[in-house]
């Protein structure tokens, strides 16, 4: 998330009451989570075990719950409750704002784009030329969709993000403030769910195509011209690069990579980054090829059991 203007970090400390360490003028451009961030962005940290890769990432501010050395050309703000004040920052800037109508005032619509009964389209969310969206989608706030794109019923875009903190008392969501892009000549299936990011996008790449009961997890990043089979389900800050194929009830892990041109068979778990250009299956998932020759010597035991005796 980008902020509309640059602030200070005496202006970000204000904000959420807390002491800092840098210049009153440091320069604040945003704040993302740690797997989107760039320079000028801030970060949250609350737990030793990722202060290196806070204090080490690409983010120039380090909201953090203990002072610790401050690196060059970084600035630190100090909080007894990152988490809390990090949801703080996101109420501040993107607030949650009720829509009484089922198209938003402030949403574009492109022309001849055909918007079917039933749909709820947010504050800010902007659709290009000759799309349909059909019956029951719903599109939440700062989305953008690009032309041509095809929505069929009953998918949400937009849904906060599946991420939480562990509190004696429950569990403390994170506040997402980031938003889904879909970009242009997209067809997503029926009864999808595609998460916005929690400061970042998460974004479909031109040409992709979704089947139906797809999910879609925050910060995720889907190349061009992929294809998505019914039931899969993609974790959080995954990048999926150009033309991948994912076949029906595959799931992935968070934070992996998987390659150009990369090809899941179905009901495959991918538990870690993969090459592109190759074909995947199983779950501890291997190369497909070798996966099945294990399969076929698999079937084969009691017959060398028997040719033992």
């Amino acid at each position: 998330m980008k902020f509309s203007k640059t602030h200070t970090l005496k202006e970000i400390a204000e904000i959420i009451g807390c002491q800092y360490v840098g210049a009153d003028d440091f320069p604040v451009y945003g704040m993302n989570e740690i797997h989107v961030v760039t320079s000028g962005d801030i970060v949250f940290v609350d737990h030793p075990k990722y202060y290196d890769k806070a204090l080490q990432s690409a983010a120039t501010i380090v909201l953090i719950n203990k002072e610790v050395e401050c690196p060059l050309g970084k600035a630190l703000l100090i909080s007894d409750d990152p988490f809390r004040d990090f949801n703080k920052l996101t109420n501040h800037f993107i607030p949650f704002t009720f829509a009484n109508v089922s198209i938003s005032n402030s949403a574009i619509v492109g022309d001849a784009t055909v918007i079917q009964p039933n749909c709820f389209i947010g504050h800010n969310v902007q659709i290009g030329k000759n799309c349909i969206i059909h019956s029951n989608v719903s599109i939440y706030d700062n989305c953008i969709i690009g032309d041509n794109v095809i929505i069929q019923a009953g998918t949400i875009l937009g849904a906060d993000a599946f991420y939480y903190k562990k509190r004696p008392e429950g569990f403390d969501q994170l506040l997402s403030g980031g938003r889904v892009v879909i970009e242009n000549n997209v067809g997503i299936g029926a009864l999808c769910t595609i998460d916005k990011g929690v400061t970042g996008d998460t974004t479909i790449g031109e040409g992709t195509k979704i089947d139906n009961q797809v999910h879609v997890g925050h910060d995720t990043v889907i190349g061009k011209k992929c294809l998505i089979a019914a039931q899969t389900g993609i974790a959080g800050c995954v990048i999926i690069e150009d033309e991948v194929t994912l076949w029906g009830q595959v799931g992935t892990t968070s934070g992996i990579t998987i390659g150009a041109k990369a090809v899941v068979l179905g009901q495959t778990g991918v538990t870690k980054s993969i090459e592109g250009g190759k074909s995947y299956f199983g779950t501890p998932i291997e190369e497909s090829r070798e996966k099945l020759k294990q399969l076929a010597n698999i079937k084969r035991i009691p017959e060398i059991i028997k040719n033992l005796k």
